[in-house]
């Protein structure tokens, strides 16, 4: 496309040559006399001066001489948008594999890919325009929406329900069992896992995460919400809308997630506890069993506790040294001076 034409796309002021053609992304320190590109931040605006750019989305107010540049409200957002059209994902051609194995009583909406070695088990509902990759396996009565996209080897046990424009990365499972046992008579009875899983509209969910069915509820992930690699997501977890689950997090049976909530890499989330909207967990937090993080608030540390009393109390912590070292002094001071 023409810058000018991207200009109109994106609402866009530019300044420069509309003419330029664009033929593709990249980052700003690599793109080269053919891409477009963005900066954002003082910084990003800075090294612009320097890229070879055809063109650079920057924001209101910014300026960068002897550039052709696009200006917009949110760079990132209007990258986003722009990709869309200039680098637009590849799909294959639909219809269905030979050697994949579709049961009797399966339902395949209008122009849907089925991939190399599919297993799709009786009573299965896939909507429209969804590609299920080499691998994927399908249980019993799933149900897949609209505009999905399994990638390889992606499985999804029986009775789960996956929402319109679902991304899921390879080696994702959904509907897994819980892990509950029951001890008793020296020990463990596994508990039944007949619940299900339910994935609402635009989730994306990364590699190797697993999400846990139901143990006679459901485990829900809400509209929007955004799910990073290996993550584990236990038996009736419910989680809100447009969250966003950084890998390696771990949310224990029953816990609760609002809506817009942040859980940064590695958070563990005990049995039985509520977040409520908006709350940010930081990277390596831990949160106890039934505890409530109420709206809005930051939390860091284990046992987690809100940011500000974090980073006060690890100041004392860290000063701990020092204060080894001072009352070790006035110890030896005194005993001198008893010695005298």
């Amino acid at each position: 496309m023409r810058v000018d034409e991207i200009a109109r796309l994106l609402k866009a002021e530019m300044q420069g040559d509309g003419a330029l053609e664009i033929a593709g992304i990249a980052a700003l320190e690599t793109a080269g006399p053919e891409d477009l590109t963005f900066a954002e931040g003082e910084q990003a605006l800075t090294r612009a001066l320097r890229s070879r750019a055809a063109c650079i989305l920057i924001p209101q107010g910014a300026v960068v001489p002897g550039h052709t540049t696009l200006t917009v409200a949110h760079p990132k957002l209007a990258l986003i948008r722009a990709a869309e059209v200039l680098v637009p994902p590849r799909r294959p051609s639909p219809g269905i594999h030979p050697t994949a194995v579709v049961e009797t009583g399966v339902h395949l909406a209008a122009d849907v890919s089925v991939g190399p070695q599919v297993m799709i088990e009786p009573e299965v509902t896939i909507g429209a325009r969804t590609v299920l990759a080499a691998g994927v396996c399908l249980g019993r009565g799933v149900v897949v929406g609209e505009d999905c996209v399994l990638h390889p080897r992606v499985v999804l046990y029986a009775g789960a329900r996956i929402g319109n424009r679902v991304l899921l990365h390879a080696g994702v499972v959904v509907g897994s069992d819980g892990f509950g046992y029951v001890f008793a008579e020296d020990k463990h009875h596994k508990f039944p896992q007949l619940g299900q899983v339910i994935l609402g509209d635009d989730v994306e969910v990364g590699s190797n995460t697993t999400i846990d069915r139901g143990s006679l509820g459901v485990t829900m992930i809400g509209e929007g919400t955004k799910i990073d690699n290996l993550v584990q997501i236990a038996h009736n977890v419910k989680i809100g809308r447009h969250c966003v689950i950084a890998a390696q997090t771990g949310i224990s049976g029953s816990a609760e997630i609002g809506d817009y909530v942040v859980l940064a890499g590695q958070v563990g989330v005990a049995d039985r506890v509520r977040i409520e909207d908006r709350a940010v967990i930081g990277a390596q937090a831990g949160i106890p069993t039934g505890k409530v993080v109420r709206k809005g608030l930051t939390m860091w540390g284990t046992p987690a506790r809100r940011l500000e009393d974090f980073k006060r109390q690890y100041a004392h912590l860290s000063n701990l040294p020092n204060l080894a070292k001072k009352v070790k002094e006035l110890t030896a001071s005194l005993g001198e001076k008893q010695d005298s």
